[in-house]
């Protein structure tokens, strides 16, 4: 009942229900939220609390499927206005954030959108489901595309793809049209950030505590563009997302998954894990979770399953390692934040000191722990104050 960031759906089935695939199982009463879809046909085995990836228990609905599935048959969305139709389809930003897409298409009206920019860019090592998408449905990331821009009422509309994946900048050429522009961009971590591509398309910056409007940008991942036109073409519930499955496993790859699905069997349908494994991320190296249980499902914003080995992996560090002041991590923040500094005051529980150091602003990328030559778990802390600062609403 939570895959979005904002308030958590509340069970709208009972046990024992019979629910279609693509019906409503979870809602709630807020504007910053998106429903919850049942992705096959089958009975309400239960309504318990699992644990969620990020380690938090949340209430979940069990199903348990009908032996015999038409994965093209779904309940069909409908409303009067494309934004309740994206909203009640569930749609979140599937880079990631899962941030109800809905809310997104309804920027402040001091600060009309310009230009809407889907990101292809996908950054995060060893992930390639976006790459897939733009490869195998290039026509509904300009489809969708097309929908964001219409909706917002911008001008522009700019597909950021890196540089080292021209088979996807092929697969959408022919179907730009005159009014879209494909930017090939330098392969850089992480150039899918959402400033640093507003930067790097607009040449923009978005101010400290702004929202990207702010800089006349509306930036989504091209595979909830694609979600975005499902929905509206297809009335299409978000159901299935396409998820990278790799590192070592016996046949690495991206599975088309349905929601709900353990990660353990999405595991299992990729040949299972070959030799002895160190870690095993939802998500990317850098930004991604590292999982003490593999029964956790499979949730909108997952975007990969990597498999390491123990060689590949740094051994975990306590809390109270000694900073050094290098000022590596300060040198590597694309954000230009101090991140050594946020890191001790969060140590420390002192989280004003946190903030004066703009935590909130810290995008979560790794690059500081990555190169921190005392291994301190930097971004663990920075994520730990950024969570204490939003539950006291530093943010407002």
């Amino acid at each position: 009942m939570s895959q979005h960031l904002g308030a958590p759906c509340l069970p709208t089935v009972e046990k024992g229900d019979h629910v279609r695939r693509g019906q409503v199982v979870g809602d709630v009463d807020a504007f910053v939220s998106a429903p919850v879809h049942s992705p096959v046909e089958g009975e309400v085995s239960e309504i318990v609390e699992v644990l969620s990836i990020s380690g938090t228990r949340v209430n979940a609905v069990r199903i348990a499927p009908e032996p015999d599935q038409d994965v093209r048959e779904h309940e069909r969305i409908t409303a009067d206005a494309e934004v309740d139709v994206v909203r009640l389809a569930g749609v979140v930003g599937l880079g990631g954030a899962a941030f109800p897409t809905s809310v997104k298409l309804i920027p402040p009206r001091d600060k009309p959108v310009g230009t809407v920019i889907l990101n292809g860019c996908e950054c995060e090592p060893y992930l390639t489901c976006d790459h897939r998408v733009m490869v195998e449905q290039p026509e509904r990331v300009v489809a969708g595309g097309h929908a964001i821009r219409r909706i917002v009422g911008a001008q522009g509309l700019v597909i950021g793809v890196e540089d080292n994946k021209p088979e996807a900048a092929e697969a959408l050429r022919p179907h730009l049209g005159s009014d879209v522009e494909l930017l090939i961009l330098p392969t850089r971590y992480p150039q899918g950030a959402e400033k640093q591509l507003i930067w790097a398309v607009l040449g923009k910056e978005v101010a400290h505590g702004e929202l990207p409007a702010a800089a006349g940008a509306l930036v989504h991942n091209v595979s909830t563009a694609v979600a975005v036109a499902d929905a509206l073409d297809k009335g299409k519930p978000l159901v299935e997302r396409v998820v990278t499955v790799t590192g070592n496993v016996a046949r690495p790859g991206n599975y088309l998954t349905l929601l709900g699905t353990p990660v353990s069997a999405l595991i299992k349908a990729a040949g299972g894990i070959v030799g002895k494994p160190g870690r095993v991320i939802a998500g990317g190296p850098m930004t991604g979770v590292a999982l003490a249980d593999l029964d956790v499902p499979v949730v909108k914003g997952t975007s990969g399953v990597v498999v390491l080995e123990e060689g590949e992996t740094a051994p975990a560090v306590m809390n109270d390692q000694p900073c050094i002041r290098c000022g590596r991590c300060s040198d590597a923040c694309p954000m230009m934040l101090q991140p050594f500094a946020i890191g001790i005051y969060a140590n420390r529980s002192d989280w004003d000191g946190s903030e004066r150091y703009h935590a909130l602003d810290c995008i979560e990328c790794g690059c500081c722990s990555y190169v921190c030559p005392t291994r301190r778990p930097l971004v663990q802390l920075i994520r730990q104050a950024k969570h204490v600062l939003l539950e006291r609403g530093s943010h407002l």
